[in-house]
């Protein structure tokens, strides 16, 4: 047990002070501070001796130097067995400083509020970062606080062993102080590195919050937790059971796909992180409707994002069906009422999910892979028809529709469209033949198609011979949208001249693995 006799208070989140402050008092445990948090002492009524006084040096270049002084961090950094740096302290007339209490200037959110480089600059902490590793380092004598979390645990602590604190506790903070100077340095660092443009510098440092410790991961045997780089994700969970490793996975998948839909349109239906229906029909319930009935089958049990406010109508028809997770931009009143009475539905509203990501991470054995995201937005310029037919303004917004989807849909992928609505999707196959017939016997399987029928398809990368596009054009395809880039492209285009179908070349592929 360590007695506690001096304590070091600097923090920027002022909050909860006055509890600690009562405590310390209580057990005599004199105070030393600067700055604003002096003045908040003191105006909550508590003795407090200013740093400049304690170490009789003054605070200067704009308050930059504070508590960088060798008095504080000797009264930090001594180990009270060293006989050595006891003599050197009974020397230099330094005392011990048994408690630190710290919390940093908030950079992160200056970031956010804020593209003033100078105004981010100042806002970057050196003594108070410098003082929480010294504690921590010396946690054996020490305690260190770095949140106002911690002030609970801190008070129960002192008033359990009279003034004093545990071993176990003090290591335990020391872990926490580490994680949260790294996590600091981590972010400042990121700041950096997005100014200049630097997306792959010699050394990454990530950081992240943890959201939530998950029940297991995508197997029962295996163990999973959520982190975010900020507080929060941005969707909010309005309703049912814990979301499980699986449930996120296939929601980031639908919110991926979600920013190529219109705005405030279209239904998106996942299961294991690959779309099995799609629509961008106006009409609400319709555009639901006819993403089910593209593959009805495999949507029992999957996710249903709607990229747009949920109504009553469209929540009874929702009901009817197995679903593990419904996603909105937002939920009508009676909508939730509804669908809240099925107890284990998860209800997710994305109002404010923000899709600004920078890269997507995948880590296996140590190591970490990083991209930036697929978020191209297309325009006419990013395609080329290479037939002799054309399409229509309709079609090709059609055969865009269906390329969006197809670079959401695990490669190889094949998708069907017809007026916006996705009929048929292969995904997954090493062959991009087996996925052409997978998405042909979806679509002969759960769809009426008569000769009339405008049956449009999209690939995500080339075709390497014309067998895949032959089998398409067989089914009923009258056009195809696809990368270009294969040795057979010319064989390619010369087919589609003979059969009269419409080809168009994206100039990007767009793998999803």
């Amino acid at each position: 047990m360590k007695k506690i006799k001096r304590a070091i208070i600097s923090v920027s989140d002022k909050k909860k002070l006055a509890s600690i402050l009562k405590v310390l008092k209580k057990y005599k445990i004199e105070i030393i501070s600067s700055g604003g948090t002096y003045k908040k002492i003191k105006q909550l009524g508590f003795k407090c001796k200013e740093v400049s006084d304690y170490t009789q040096s003054p605070e200067i270049l704009g308050g930059r130097v504070k508590t960088l002084h060798p008095k504080v961090h000797a009264g930090i950094l001594n180990v009270r067995k060293n006989k050595h740096h006891q003599k050197e302290m009974k020397k230099n007339n330094f005392n011990d400083i048994d408690l630190v209490i710290v919390n940093f200037y908030p950079f992160q959110n200056t970031i956010y509020k804020t593209k003033n480089h100078k105004s981010i600059i100042e806002n970057i902490d050196i003594g108070g970062p410098a003082i929480v590793r010294a504690a921590a380092k010396n946690y054996e004598d020490v305690v260190v606080i770095t949140n106002t979390e911690q002030y609970k645990n801190l008070i129960n602590e002192i008033e359990k062993n009279k003034g004093s604190t545990s071993i176990e506790f003090r290591e335990k903070l020391s872990e926490e102080a580490f994680m949260k100077t790294a996590y600091y340095d981590a972010v400042v660092s990121e700041y950096f590195n997005n100014k200049l443009k630097n997306f792959f510098p010699s050394k990454k440092i990530i950081y992240s919050n943890l959201i939530e410790i998950l029940r297991y991961g995508e197997n029962p045997h295996q163990n999973s937790a959520l982190y975010c780089i900020g507080n929060n994700l941005g969707i909010e969970q309005l309703h049912g059971k814990k979301l499980s490793y699986n449930n996120y996975n296939d929601i980031f998948s639908a919110l991926n796909l979600a920013k190529t839909l219109p705005n405030n349109r279209g239904t998106t239906i996942i299961k294991h992180s690959n779309p099995c229906g799609v629509s961008i029909n106006k009409n609400k319930l319709k555009s639901y409707k006819e993403a089910l009935a593209s593959d009805p089958i495999s949507a029992f049990g999957g996710i249903v994002l709607c990229n747009f406010r949920i109504n009553r109508s469209l929540a009874l028809e929702l009901n009817k069906l197995f679903i593990e997770v419904i996603i909105g931009k937002g939920f009508e009143k009676n909508a939730l009422k509804v669908l809240k009475k099925k107890k284990k539905v998860r209800l997710i509203d994305f109002s404010n999910f923000n899709n600004k990501n920078n890269y997507n991470i995948v880590s296996n054995f140590n190591s970490l892979l990083m991209q930036n995201q697929d978020n191209k937005i297309f325009s006419p310029n990013d395609f080329k028809v290479v037939s002799k037919n054309k399409p229509s303004k309709q079609m090709m917004k059609n055969l865009v529709f269906a390329f969006n989807v197809c670079r959401n849909v695990k490669s190889n992928a094949i998708v069907l469209s017809k007026n916006s609505t996705t009929v048929g999707i292969g995904s997954g196959q090493p062959s991009r033949l087996d996925s052409c017939k997978i998405a042909i016997e979806k679509m002969n399987k759960f769809q009426k198609i008569n000769e009339a029928d405008e049956i449009i398809a999209a690939s995500d990368a080339f075709f390497p011979f014309v067998d895949g596009i032959e089998t398409l054009v067989q089914a009923g395809v009258s056009a195809v949208i696809q990368p270009s880039g294969s040795i057979k492209d010319k064989e390619i285009i010369k087919f589609a001249n003979q059969t009269n179908t419409i080809l168009i070349f994206s100039k990007t592929r767009h793998f999803k693995h």
